[in-house]
C-alpha cells in the first residue's frame, strides 16, 4: 500500500474481478501412423482438411486408424492433436536439383573504336539468350559515352568510362539474366541467366564510326589460353555447362522433405492422378531461380531462391531480400561426392566453383570442350525432379509407446499446455499401447482414454474376457476410472478406400464425446438415443441382444456395447469407466465432471499461490470455486455442492508448512440408465 505524505488527488487501481476460468473439454489426442508431417509431437488440427493437409491421406497399408479416427473425430470438435509416431528407419524423401553454370563472356580490353572526343561515338551491343532452341531474349542496346564521369584526360580514361557503361548494369537483368557489375572498370562479365548446356549466350558489338571494337571473349574460368579476339561485327557465342550428377564425382542441390515419410514419394495412382512431391526450376532471369513445390501435381508453394552460401538450406535464401519465409514441405542443401569438389567457394554469384568433377561444354574456344573447369554463376537447371526414397520406418507398437524421457509416442500427450481431455489409439488393441495411454491418463489426471477389443472376435463372451485379461491378446485386466472400453466394431463407408471397412468403436465413442460437449455438456452420457446415435456407420461386427448387453454392463464387467437397434439406428448403449468398484466414478459423466472441474481449479486458483495465507485469501479462493460450482450446478452436473475454507481446513499446522487446504463437496447428478415403469392393474372399485 503506497503511503501518500503530500496533499493531492490520487487514483489507486485494483483488481478484484475474480471469476473462473474457461476450458475446452473436448480436446481430443490421438496417437497414430500417418505417411507424411511432423513426428513425434503433439500437433494441432482444427479441421479434416487441416489434418490430409498436414499428415496426408489415410490408407489400409497404414498401421493402425489414426488417421481415419481423426477424420471422424474431426466432425464434432475443432480441437485435435495428433502425433505421428515414427520408429527407426524411417527416412526423408529426396532429389537432387542438377546445377549447372551460366553462359557468360569476359568483357575486357577495350582499347580502341572509342574516339579522342568523348561525344565522338556510340557503342552498340546485341545480346541473345537461346534456351533448349528458344530465343528467350533478342534484342541489340545502345550506350552512349558520357562525359565526366572518370577524372582526368586521356584515352585510357576515356575507354575505362566506356567500358563501365556497357557492364554496369544497363542490361535488363529480369530478361537477359544475371549480369555482373565488376568492381574495377576495366572488366567484367555478361552472363545469360539461364544454366545448363542447353542455354547459349550470343553477343556483338560494334561502334556507329564503323571502327573496331575489339574485345576478349573468354568463358570465366580459371584458365589459361582461352581467349578470343573479336572484330567489330562479330557474334560470338558462348554454351552454359550441366554439371555431373552421376558417378563417384557429382555435385548438386539436395531437396528433401521436412520430415520422414513415403507420403512425400512422388508417384501415379492407380486412376492416373500423381500423388507426392516435387521441387520445380522454373525459368528465370537474374542471379536468382524460381523454385516451385508441387503437390499431387500442383503448385503448393513457390519461392525465389539464389545459391549464395555454401550448405544452406533452401528455406534461408528463399525470396531473396526477404526473412523468415520458410517452406512446408522442403529443405535444401548442397550434395557432393567428390572429395575435390569444394562449395565454400560459391560466396556470390561470380565466385568460381571448384572441384574437377564438372562436364563443360563451351563453343568458340580453340581447344574444343573444356573438360574441367571453374564455372562460375552457378544455379539450378530448369527441370522437375521427383522426390523420391521416403520412408515410414518401422510401424510398430514400440513406436506408438514411444520413451517417456524423450516424450515422444504416446507420451507426448503428457503435456499440460495441450489440455487434452479425451485420448486414443485408433486401430491397436495391444495391450501395452493401451496400458501405457491409461497409465498416463491416471498419472496426469487430464483426460480419459478410450479403447476397445481387438476386431473380429466373434461372441460377447470373448469380448468380456479379452477386457478382464483373461484371452491371449491381454493376460491383464483393465481397471481405471479412467478408462472406457467399447464393443464392437462398427462398419463404415471409407471414402479414400472406396469400400466398406470395419472401424475401431472407440473412435466413434469420443466422437460422441465431443459432440456431447457441443450440444449439452461433458458431465452428460455420451450414450443414448440422443447423444449416442451413430449415423455414419450401417452395421456392427457382432449383433448383441439384452442378455448381452447385460453381461457386459454388470457383474464386474465394463463393456460399453454399440447396438444396432431395428428401428432406431446404431448407438452407443453404456457409458461406464473401467473401474470396478461401485463408486460415482464408474460412469463417464461423472469422471469427465472431475476432469473438467480439476482442470478450472487448477487454472482459476494458481494466482492465490504466494498470496497471505489468511481469511481474506480464503474469502478470495471461494469466491472464485462457489461460482464455478453453482453454474455447473445450474447446467445440471452437480445436485448439491459445499466450499469450506476458514480455520477448520487450515489449521495452525497445516499454515506453518505454507499449506492452503480448501475441500469441495460435490454431489454429481447421476443418469437414468434403468427407467422402471411400474404398472399396477387395480379393481373397478379402487380410489385412484
Amino acid at each position: 500500500m503506497a503511503n501518500f505524505v503530500s496533499p493531492g488527488v490520487y487514483i489507486v487501481e485494483k483488481d478484484i474481478s475474480d471469476y473462473p476460468a474457461s476450458i475446452n473439454p473436448s480436446v481430443v489426442g490421438v496417437v497414430g501412423f500417418a505417411d507424411q508431417g511432423p513426428t513425434n509431437k503433439a500437433t494441432l488440427i482444427t479441421s479434416p482438411e487441416g489434418l490430409v493437409q498436414t499428415f496426408g491421406n489415410p490408407a489400409e497399408d497404414i498401421a493402425g486408424q489414426g488417421l481415419e479416427g481423426s477424420l471422424e473425430m474431426l466432425e464434432t470438435t475443432n480441437s485435435l492433436y495428433f502425433v505421428r509416431a515414427a520408429g527407426s528407419g524411417s527416412k526423408d524423401a529426396s532429389a537432387n536439383v542438377k546445377l549447372g553454370g551460366c553462359p557468360a563472356i569476359l568483357v575486357s580490353g577495350v582499347s580502341a573504336g572509342v574516339g579522342d572526343s568523348v561525344f565522338a561515338s556510340s557503342v552498340f551491343l546485341s545480346v541473345q539468350v537461346n534456351v533448349d532452341g528458344t530465343d528467350i531474349y533478342n534484342t541489340p542496346k545502345e550506350f552512349n559515352i558520357p562525359s565526366g564521369t572518370v577524372a582526368g584526360t586521356g584515352n585510357n580514361n576515356k575507354q575505362a568510362v566506356a567500358l563501365k557503361k556497357i557492364i554496369g548494369g544497363s542490361l535488363d537483368g529480369a530478361s537477359v539474366g544475371a549480369y555482373y557489375n565488376a568492381a574495377s572498370l576495366d572488366t567484367g562479365y555478361i552472363t545469360a541467366g539461364y544454366a545448363g548446356s542447353g542455354v547459349i549466350l550470343s553477343v556483338s558489338a560494334w561502334s556507329d564510326s564503323g571502327r573496331s571494337v575489339p574485345w576478349n571473349i573468354l568463358w570465366p574460368v580459371d584458365l589459361s589460353g582461352h581467349s578470343i579476339q573479336a572484330a567489330s561485327g562479330a557474334t560470338m557465342s558462348v554454351t552454359g555447362i550441366s554439371i555431373k550428377d552421376t558417378g563417384t564425382s557429382s555435385i548438386s542441390y539436395g531437396v528433401q522433405s521436412l520430415y520422414p515419410g513415403r507420403g512425400y514419394n512422388e508417384g501415379t495412382k492407380t486412376d492416373g492422378t500423381t500423388s507426392g512431391y516435387s521441387a520445380q526450376v522454373l525459368k528465370t532471369g537474374g542471379e536468382n531461380v524460381n523454385l516451385q513445390i508441387n503437390r499431387d501435381g500442383a503448385a503448393a508453394e513457390s519461392f525465389k531462391i539464389s545459391l549464395l552460401a555454401s550448405g544452406a538450406f533452401a528455406e534461408d535464401v528463399i525470396n531473396t531480400g526477404a526473412t523468415d519465409l520458410k517452406s512446408q514441405y522442403i529443405k535444401g542443401y548442397f550434395v557432393y561426392a567428390d572429395a575435390d569438389a569444394s562449395v565454400t567457394a560459391l560466396k556470390d554469384f561470380i565466385h568460381p566453383l571448384s572441384g574437377s568433377f564438372l562436364n563443360a561444354h563451351f563453343d568458340g574456344t580453340k581447344d574444343g570442350t573444356l573438360s574441367a573447369v571453374n564455372p562460375r554463376f552457378v544455379k539450378p537447371i530448369e527441370g522437375t525432379y521427383k522426390l523420391a526414397s521416403g520412408a515410414n520406418g518401422t510401424e510398430n507398437d514400440a513406436s506408438l509407446i514411444g520413451a517417456v524421457t524423450e516424450k515422444t509416442g504416446i507420451y507426448a500427450l503428457d503435456d499440460d499446455t495441450l489440455n487434452i481431455g479425451i485420448g486414443s489409439v485408433p486401430g491397436n488393441n495391444d495391450q501395452d499401447v493401451q496400458n501405457t495411454l491409461v497409465t498416463l491418463a491416471e498419472s496426469t489426471q487430464n483426460f480419459l482414454a478410450v479403447v476397445s477389443p481387438p476386431e473380429g472376435l466373434n461372441t460377447v463372451q470373448q469380448a468380456i474376457d479379452w477386457t478382464n485379461g483373461q484371452s491371449d491378446e491381454r493376460t491383464a485386466a483393465i481397471t481405471s476410472n479412467y478408462a472406457a472400453i467399447y464393443w464392437p466394431w462398427v462398419q463404415t463407408f471409407d471414402t479414400f478406400a472406396a469400400k466398406d471397412r470395419y472401424f475401431d468403436p472407440a473412435i466413434y465413442a469420443v466422437r460422441q464425446m465431443a459432440y456431447t460437449d457441443e450440444v449439452g455438456d461433458s458431465w452428460f452420457a455420451p450414450a443414448g438415443t440422443i447423444r449416442g446415435r451413430l449415423t455414419k456407420p450401417t452395421n456392427v461386427e457382432v449383433s448383441v441382444n439384452q442378455g448381452d448387453r447385460d453381461s457386459m454392463y454388470s457383474g464386474g464387467n465394463v463393456v460399453n456395447p454399440i447396438v444396432n437397434f431395428p428401428q432406431q439406428g446404431i448407438m452407443i448403449f453404456g457409458q461406464r469407466t473401467a473401474q470396478r468398484n461401485p463408486t460415482a466414478l464408474d460412469r463417464i459423466n461423472v469422471r469427465r465432471l472431475m476432469i473438467y472441474i480439476r482442470k478450472v481449479l487448477l487454472a482459476s486458483t494458481r494466482r492465490f499461490v504466494f498470496e497471505p495465507n489468511d481469511a481474506t485469501t480464503w474469502e478470495k479462493i471461494i469466491n472464485v470455486v462457489n461460482p464455478l460450482l453453482d453454474d455447473i450446478q445450474r447446467r445440471r452436473g452437480l445436485v448439491d455442492y459445499k466450499v469450506v475454507c476458514d480455520e477448520s481446513t487450515n489449521t495452525a499446522v497445516r499454515v506453518d508448512r505454507n499449506e492452503l487446504w480448501c475441500k469441495v463437496l460435490l454431489k454429481p447428478t447421476k443418469t437414468a440408465e434403468v427407467v422402471v415403469f411400474e404398472l399396477n392393474l387395480t379393481n373397478q372399485s379402487a380410489q385412484i
